[in-house]
Parts: structure tokens; C-alpha cells; sequence
């Protein structure tokens, strides 16, 4: 008799992610077992992905191991880090590390704690030089970032969600994009997994938690269910549409720039707007401006000095960078 379908559902995700991570490996001409690491709150979601990892590694010749993030945000998540670590032991992954950080407040709670917790994960894979790190979002995490990036206008790659495979050499995986919540949570009910609930998921402050468990059900309600695979769905289809529209943008960017770093008028007028946008998004982060500060409206701005020029001045974006019109030249400099 084979494992209850959520068990075999979650194991079938990890296997194929860990046979991608073994061809990669392999493709780089390495000899060794190529360690893998989970990442782990405690939660449903990624304490079933670690239950995985833990089965299907020994087979493939993978090591594994696990790292949970104290964020310091709640009072006792020193013990409770303490206790997700000891889970992963049991579970014989193998090396374990419990790393503290402290978050910052730039871009708000949500931002600067995955910002700290990104810059963790990076410095334990960096050290175990491990080849991929595993993320436990599902469907339904990335449905509520399809909602998201739609309600703040920022784009078609804000509509792409999140990426199976991300980061520097595609470090880290997601497995469970096409898994729904229930099926993660139900898989670690049927082993008896313990799991920890964070209470900032239900709590009504954070934009994310309000979407959850206000938005998303009064979406189904409305229109009933397959929303959150529909929305799944949107996300793939706009991800394509993204990589397309920024691999011209790239090759456009050597036709308007030039060799002092301003870009020409005319020749980033005749673009289509898409492609335009995207090349200046790609300058304005090149001369310093944070990514995740820059918006859709503050590109527009810019935009707008192309397609609507009246002598106006200069435009500030995040990042203290400026952008002006000087003659038929746009000039984008920092400071």
C-alpha cells in the first residue's frame, strides 16, 4: 500500500526538484553529493517539505539539511527556533543551523523581515556550500502575490508571482508552487508532524494576512472556486510574457545607451512602451536605485519625460536618483 495521496503529492515535488538540482550539479562537472537545504518555520507548509527532503534525498545520493530564522519579532521565538531545529534532527537532516537576525524597518515589517531572513539563508548556503535552498510557498502563496502585485499596479512581472527557481545560480526552489495549503497541511497530519501556526498569519495588521483570510475567500464567494489555480495559472502565463518583454528590453538597452550612461530620446521614443519601461527601470537600478522601492508610477514619471516632455524638471526616484532631460539626452545619475 503507498503513502496517503498528500504524502505521495509533497514527495513527488521534492524528487523532482532534487533531480534538477543533480543534473545541474552534475552539469558542472561535480563529483561530490551536492548538499540541499530546507528552510523551515516550524509551519505546516515547510515542516511537510522538510519531512520530504528528509525521504527523498537519501535515494537520489542528496545530503540534507535544514535552517530556521529567529526574527526576534515574538516573545519566545528564541525556544521556538530551538524547537524547530531539534524537529529537523529528528528528522536526520543533517547539518541544522538556528540563525538569529535582526530586522531592520525599511519598506515596512513584511519587507524587512524577508529582506533579513533572504540575507541569512544566503550566508548558511554560502557557508555549507550548499547547492539549493528549499522554500515551502504553495499555490495559495503564490495566488495571494498574484492579488498583490495586481492591487499595487506594478506590472506585468509583478503578476508573474514567485519563481519555482530563484537567486544567484538558481540557489533557491520552491516545490510546492503547484501544491495547495491543504495538501501541505494534510500530509503533515497523516505523519504526525507537529507544526507551529504564526500567529502574524491571522493577524489582521499585515496586508498579507488580510488577504488570506478576507480577500481571497470573499473572491470565491463571488466567483466562486478555482480562483487560487486561476490565479496560479495567471502567474505562469504572465511570468513567459515578462521573460520575453525583458530579454528585448536588454538587447534594446545597447541601441540608447551610451558610453557616458545616458540614453538617447528618440531612440527609446520608437520603442513600444513595454519594452520602453523595462529599459528605464533597468538604468534607474543600475545608477542605485533600490529595486523593491521602485515602483510603476515612478517609471511612468520618467516615461513621461519621453512621451510628454513640457521643459519639466527633474524626476527623483528611490535611492536618491534623479533623472532629467538634457537636450535629447536622459540623464540618470545618483546623488
Amino acid at each position: 500500500m503507498g503513502p496517503h495521496p498528500a504524502v505521495a503529492a509533497i514527495r513527488l515535488a521534492v524528487r523532482r526538484v532534487l533531480h534538477d538540482v543533480l543534473n545541474h550539479h552534475c552539469a558542472q562537472d561535480r563529483h561530490d553529493s551536492p548538499l540541499v537545504l530546507v528552510a523551515c518555520s516550524g509551519g505546516a507548509d515547510s515542516m511537510a517539505l522538510a519531512s520530504a527532503l528528509a525521504f527523498e534525498a537519501p535515494k537520489l545520493g542528496v545530503r540534507a539539511g535544514g535552517v530556521t530564522i529567529d526574527h526576534g519579532l515574538q516573545e519566545g521565538s528564541d525556544l521556538r527556533a530551538a524547537e524547530v531545529a531539534l524537529r529537523l534532527r529528528t528528522l536526520r537532516l543533517d547539518p541544522v543551523e538556528t540563525v538569529t537576525v535582526r530586522v531592520g524597518r525599511e519598506g515596512g515589517p513584511e519587507a524587512a523581515a524577508r529582506d533579513a531572513r533572504y540575507a541569512a539563508l544566503d550566508a548558511v548556503a554560502e557557508r555549507h556550500g550548499a547547492a539549493a535552498v528549499l522554500l515551502g510557498h504553495t499555490r495559495d502563496d503564490q495566488a495571494e502575490t498574484v492579488l498583490l502585485g495586481l492591487a499595487r499596479g506594478s506590472g506585468t512581472r509583478s503578476l508573474s508571482g514567485m519563481a519555482a527557481t530563484a537567486g544567484r545560480d538558481g540557489r533557491y526552489r520552491r516545490p510546492f508552487l503547484d501544491v495547495d495549503r491543504q495538501t501541505a497541511r494534510k500530509a503533515c497530519l497523516i505523519q504526525a508532524l507537529p507544526v507551529w501556526d504564526d500567529p502574524h498569519n491571522a493577524d489582521p495588521a499585515y496586508t498579507r494576512s488580510r488577504l488570506r483570510h478576507e480577500g481571497l475567500p470573499a473572491l470565491e464567494k463571488a466567483l466562486g472556486k478555482g480562483v487560487v489555480e486561476a490565479l496560479a495559472r495567471t502567474a505562469q502565463l504572465s511570468r513567459d510574457d515578462a521573460d520575453a518583454l525583458d530579454a528585448w528590453a536588454a538587447d534594446a538597452e545597447g541601441n540608447v545607451l551610451d558610453d557616458s550612461g545616458s540614453l538617447d530620446v528618440a531612440a527609446l521614443f520608437a520603442l513600444p512602451p513595454a519594452v520602453r519601461r523595462r529599459v528605464l527601470r533597468r538604468a534607474a537600478i543600475s545608477a542605485g536605485a533600490p529595486a523593491g522601492s521602485l515602483f510603476a508610477r515612478h517609471i511612468e514619471e520618467v516615461d513621461r519625460l519621453i512621451t510628454a516632455w513640457r521643459g519639466q524638471g527633474a524626476i527623483n526616484l528611490p535611492g536618491r536618483v534623479g533623472v532629467r532631460r538634457q537636450g535629447g539626452r536622459l540623464v540618470i545619475r545618483q546623488g
